[in-house]
């Protein structure tokens, strides 16, 4: 085991965290309003008593936005958390199927998958991260002679109060960072360099976040609306009905 340097840790988010403000501003700009009204569901809007043209574009656009950051962010934390653990225990990105990190500690050899947040998916999505656990451990047991091999959900945010699962360990939040690092505040010394150009490329994400709004609250005007009102029907009718002529297909 190395002893963390913080600095280290500091350089390869000043390095990197760009990366996550790109991707999150291609992909508002690659938007477009037909797309997101075939994805989301136009009766929880309705259901939200939603009256205004620009408040129902403005919820499906934060919605869908909302969702695309958490996938780009929680690869950058998958990253980071390599990473570190690369720089403590040597760690390194797995090859096996569903498995993000390999590397070894005090005698034992831990595989990781690697999360976001500890709330990340169903009992399917659960079995399958098992299934993976189960076959990187007999891919490994063959190279590494009664090798003690554990699994581990690691969590970059959250808690789990019982992380023993039996087939796996699940370490949320402190636990997970502290467990690849070996340093129990670097939770919390994260927050500092993640904020980097933070400022800067938020105002530049909100001028086109602004551009955009105001460009497909005007298409929805046009497409769904009359006299400056939602057609409800019209619009549930584009996102379900069996037939319908895209009104502005290509676009």
């Amino acid at each position: 085991m190395k002893r963390l340097n913080l600095n280290d840790v500091v350089g390869f988010v000043e390095a990197n965290i760009g990366d996550f403000h790109k991707r999150r501003l291609e992909n508002l700009q690659s938007l477009r309003l037909i797309k997101v009204l075939q994805r989301k569901n136009p009766y929880l809007f309705k259901a939200k008593n939603i009256y205004t043209p620009f408040d129902l574009v403005k919820g499906l656009m934060d919605a869908h936005l909302s969702s695309q950051e958490e996938t780009i962010f929680g690869e950058f934390l998958e990253e980071l958390a390599i990473f570190v653990c690369g720089k403590v225990y040597d760690g390194k990105k797995s090859t096996a199927e569903g498995i993000d990190l390999e590397f070894e500690k005090d005698g034992m050899v831990y595989i990781v998958a690697i999360k976001s947040g500890p709330n990340w998916g169903n009992s399917s999505q659960v079995k399958r991260m098992k299934d993976n656990f189960k076959q990187a451990q007999r891919r490994l047991r063959q190279n590494r002679s009664m090798a003690n091999i554990v699994a581990v959900n690691g969590c970059c945010y959250g808690r789990d109060k019982k992380p023993d699962k039996g087939d796996y360990q699940k370490l949320c939040g402190q636990t997970f960072w502290e467990f690849i690092s070996g340093n129990e505040r670097l939770y919390l010394e994260l927050i500092e360099p993640l904020g980097h150009r933070a400022k800067e490329k938020n105002e530049e994400f909100y001028l086109a976040y602004g551009q955009i709004l105001t460009l497909f609250t005007q298409e929805f005007l046009i497409d769904f609306c009359t006299n400056g009102l939602i057609e409800w029907e019209k619009l549930v009718q584009f996102n379900s009905a069996t037939n319908w002529n895209n009104p502005r297909k290509g676009s």
